[in-house]
């Protein structure tokens, strides 16, 4: 129910907002901003993305938990979806998404709704022995032992 209240709310606050802005700044300064509010929100989106992406990296190998470096990356991409998306309200939420304390708010927030069950590597998992270790899977052809005219050469060795 609040998703369709959401998707009602939102489109009509973007609304209200373009008639405002561009009746008090006009039509062409309104669509340059929202131009310009996509170009500029593209290159700190990029900027922030790789930084994201080496946090995730590094907390993958360092065995840490990944929950907030992946969060923090999610929050960053739904930033720029928003500040793709024509208007001053999306954009305005999509830029405080790109600040690093306006996110850690948001996923400590999250986080205190979430219960997070248990975080395991593959490293830790593969230090165990299990029972179809000793099975060794693989595809063969078989080969006609008269390949080169002289029985018993494989053409692996040299005589």
């Amino acid at each position: 129910m609040w998703l369709f209240v959401l998707f009602l709310v939102v489109p009509l606050i973007e609304i209200a907002l373009f008639i405002q802005v561009g009746g008090f700044i006009g039509l062409w300064w309104t669509l340059a901003i929202v131009v310009l509010t996509a170009v500029v929100g593209t290159s700190m989106i990029r900027a922030q993305g790789v930084r994201a992406m080496e946090e995730v990296r590094s907390s993958f190998n360092n065995l840490r938990d990944p929950t907030e470096p992946l969060a923090h990356g999610a929050m960053i991409l739904f930033s720029g979806a928003l500040l793709l998306t024509p208007g001053f309200f999306t954009d305005f939420v999509g830029f405080s998404l790109l600040f690093a304390p306006v996110r850690r708010v948001l996923f400590s927030y999250l986080r205190s709704r979430i219960n997070v069950q248990g975080f395991s590597s593959n490293q830790a998992q593969q230090s165990r022995p299990r029972a179809s270790d000793s099975v060794i899977e693989g595809e063969f052809e078989e080969i006609d032992p008269v390949q080169n005219g002289e029985p018993g050469n494989s053409g692996w060795t040299k005589h």
